[in-house]
C-alpha cells in the first residue's frame, strides 16, 4: 500500500515552504502536487516513506506555529 500526507495551508508563503524541503525530506516527506485553492488557501500532497517520521514533521510544525491548517495521512486502497 502506498501512503500519502494531504496537508492543507490556510496561509501559504513559498519561500517559507521551499526553505524547509530538507526538513521534509529528512522526514520522508516527497512532493508530489500542489494546489491553490481562491487567493490564499493551498493543498500540498506528499508520498510517505515513513509513516511515523511524517506523523512526527507535522507534530513538530504544528507546534512551531507553521504547520498545517489540516493533515490527512492517506492510504491507496
Amino acid at each position: 500500500m502506498t501512503t500519502q500526507l494531504l496537508l492543507r495551508y490556510d496561509s501559504f508563503d513559498q519561500g517559507t515552504h521551499d526553505s524547509h524541503a530538507e526538513d521534509r525530506a529528512n522526514a520522508g516527506l516527497t512532493q508530489l502536487q500542489m494546489w491553490r485553492e481562491g487567493t490564499g488557501t493551498h493543498w500540498v500532497l506528499f508520498d510517505v516513506n515513513d509513516v511515523a517520521r511524517a506523523k512526527a514533521w507535522v507534530d513538530k510544525e504544528t507546534g512551531l506555529g507553521h504547520g498545517p491548517a489540516a493533515s490527512h495521512m492517506l492510504e491507496t486502497a
